[in-house]
């Protein structure tokens, strides 16, 4: 059967992460789970907090009348005044349940925003490396991705952004804590990024919205994540809690509004219908419930920072160079070949999968998705020896 023209094409670009997953479903069925060492997914092995089974266990042998109808398309009153409580404790705006959508994801929450704020041709800044599905939400809506890559730090190169704005820029899409480089954006970028963005709107006339991709903001291992709220006056947090509550099989999320942008009101009636005709129509009630008492829980954090220091200690004992995550569940180390594939073909070598840089947007990297079971990082501190001495590093 045909499929359209554009679909075929993305398909053949689209995620590193999956085709890297399927080549580690072959490995294992070759040489078992136990042989196989993939660090390609973001899927966390953790489990949700035992606070959430006990409230779904709560919602489960207690049903309401009702409670699997439908709701306002922006999602229950009280579960969008949870989250807007704890947002506006982090902040100096006055958020309320009336700045939020609850949404199918952080996925589903990008691409109401951008449905909502996109007119066909507007340009997204989106910064190197990036999340690989970026691109294709900003095609879904008519827009055009314009990359502007970081510094060596990966921390935004402002002189870069600065550069790529012009009168058709629309919104600037920020990730931090970030996939996949783990690193968080501190208050003074922030700040210096909502100048930048203020500038230019008065010399373009424009309004440019800034995105705050946050999935990750629970997982910091002491370096805080800051607000945008307080840096930016036209931003918006989209984030889910596929992280922090370990849910991504589950779908639900949140858009939130910064109470002081332009029109704010008018922007909250649009991804109300934005998040209709999108099909998405609203949140899953039954996860909407069961996260209203959640917004204060979150996974324990220090399972990740062992991980973290675990895998980079070694790595980097071997030879491997990279930046030390902030937080998230990735790292994302140089690759010790000019060419990334060659390294990621010789680790399949030894059975270790890893997802390449130019999936991200940046060449010459790799990343690491260490979400996964302790035992396996041990089994694989092994065989990263072996690869890192085919590739000419130390592994004394």
């Amino acid at each position: 059967m045909p499929i359209a023209t554009k679909i075929k094409e993305q398909i053949e670009r689209s995620s590193w992460i999956r085709k890297m997953f399927e080549e580690g479903a072959a490995l294992r069925e070759q040489y078992g789970d136990e042989n196989v060492f993939d660090f390609t997914l973001g899927n966390p092995t953790t489990e949700p907090p035992e606070e959430l089974h006990r409230e779904l266990r709560k919602i489960a042998e207690n049903p309401t009348p009702g409670m699997h109808r439908y709701m306002n398309n922006a999602g229950y009153e009280e579960t969008r005044a949870a989250v807007a409580e704890v947002i506006a404790e982090k902040c100096s705006q006055p958020v309320t349940q009336n700045h939020i959508v609850m949404t199918c994801g952080a996925g589903a929450a990008l691409n109401v925003v951008l449905k909502t704020l996109l007119n066909p041709g507007d340009e997204v800044i989106i910064l190197t490396p990036y999340f690989v599905e970026y691109k294709f939400y900003i095609d879904n809506q008519g827009g055009v991705p314009v990359e502007v890559v970081t510094r060596d730090d990966f921390q935004p190169d402002l002189e870069a952004i600065a550069t790529a704005i012009n009168s058709r820029t629309r919104a600037i899409i920020i990730n931090s804590p970030n996939n996949p480089t783990g690193v968080i954006y501190p208050e003074v970028t922030l700040n210096a990024l909502g100048n930048l963005l203020s500038q230019k709107e008065q010399e373009f006339g424009t309004t440019i919205v800034a995105i705050s991709d946050e999935p990750y903001a629970r997982i910091s291992f002491g370096e805080p994540v800051p607000s945008v709220f307080n840096s930016i006056k036209n931003s918006i947090i989209v984030t889910s809690h596929s992280k922090d509550l370990a849910l991504p099989g589950d779908r639900i999320g949140y858009l939130a509004a910064n109470p002081t942008m332009v029109d704010v009101d008018l922007f909250m009636q649009g991804t109300i219908f934005c998040n209709r005709v999108l099909g998405f129509v609203n949140a899953p009630a039954l996860m909407q419930r069961l996260v209203t008492k959640l917004q204060r829980v979150s996974v324990d954090v220090n399972e990740y920072r062992h991980k973290r220091d675990r895998l980079y200690n070694k790595l980097t004992e071997l030879g491997f160079e990279m930046v030390k995550p902030g937080g998230g569940f990735y790292l994302f180390p140089k690759s010790p070949l000019a060419d990334e594939m060659e390294f990621i073909r010789i680790a399949q070598k030894y059975r270790i999968l890893l997802v390449p840089g130019s999936g991200f947007g940046a060449p010459g990297f790799f990343r690491i998705a260490y979400c996964v079971e302790d035992e396996m990082i041990e089994r694989s501190l092994s065989p990263w020896e072996e690869l890192a001495r085919e590739v000419g590093l130390s592994a004394d």
